[in-house]
């Protein structure tokens, strides 16, 4: 499986980790990737992968790509017998200004990407992909309709600090703390993760600390019976990388590099 990475320019860095291109024949059928501070944008170019979020919901098909916004719950994820996609790893609140909805509508509810740009520009934007020379040109196309559809959006600076502070604390800063340090209401603040995260600066704090335990497993220690952790998380961020690993690089999708407080490597069960 070829996997195609690289971090995008200013002002989308400080929204995405990185844009990805990945092709080949599926390594699994079926991935289940846990709550992790993280969202994600597909657009899929090849057959329809199948997504189900949370226990007791039906499996949908999506077609022409998808967005999940931070999750919650555990989202489980088909892949096709061959794959072709571009992606977009995003910080916590990087999908926010490219949605007409708050983030909140999306929580746990993954939609597909004509849910949110529209039938007519995402089949524009599928066939200039397509069409593209390679990896890298594909990467660029994307990059630069991301560029034209970014918006300035209320309250995002705010929410990053906010955010940054969390995962530099590894979740266990005190919200109220937070909201005295920013000058605003611990409601107004969550508020606004709400809207632009589509969860509450604790629930944020809470998926860190999860994700930091799990990242604290030893994998070559005595078996605890539970699930061993992919590599843990770095600050490194790529610049460019393929990859012929069984996964969209050092991390399936859903899942995000760090930087900024987003997650990397997070551990999915194939």
């Amino acid at each position: 499986m070829e996997y195609v990475s690289r971090v995008p320019r200013p002002p989308l860095d400080g929204l995405i980790d990185d844009l990805y291109y990945l092709e080949g024949a599926s390594p699994y059928a079926r991935l289940t990737l846990p709550p992790s501070p993280s969202a994600l944008l597909i657009v899929n170019l090849g057959a329809p992968f199948r997504i189900r979020a949370g226990t007791g919901t039906e499996t949908g098909a999506y077609a022409d790509g998808c967005v999940i916004t931070m999750p919650t719950r555990a989202v489980e994820f088909g892949y096709p017998p061959r794959t072709r996609s571009v992606g977009v790893h995003f910080k916590p609140w990087g999908p926010a200004p490219f949605l007409p909805m708050p983030a909140a509508e999306l929580c746990d509810r993954p939609v597909t990407l004509e849910q949110v740009w529209g039938r007519a520009a995402v089949a524009e934007l599928r066939e200039r992909l397509a069409a593209a020379s390679g990896p890298h040109a594909m990467l660029t196309l994307l990059e630069q309709e991301l560029m034209r559809r970014l918006r300035e959006t209320p309250g995002l600076a705010l929410v990053r600090h906010t955010s940054d502070v969390i995962a530099a604390s590894g979740g266990t800063a005190t919200i109220g703390d937070l909201s005295v340090a920013a000058g605003v209401s611990s409601t107004h603040l969550a508020r606004r993760f709400k809207e632009l995260i589509g969860v509450t600066p604790k629930r944020l704090a809470r998926t860190h600390r999860f994700t930091a335990t799990v990242f604290a497993i030893d994998p070559a220690g005595p078996s605890t019976g539970a699930a061993s952790p992919a590599a843990p998380a770095t600050s490194t961020r790529p610049t460019s990388a393929t990859s012929s690993a069984p996964s969209p690089g050092s991390h399936p999708p859903g899942t995000s590099r760090s930087g900024g407080g987003s997650c990397a490597n997070t551990p999915a069960t194939c």
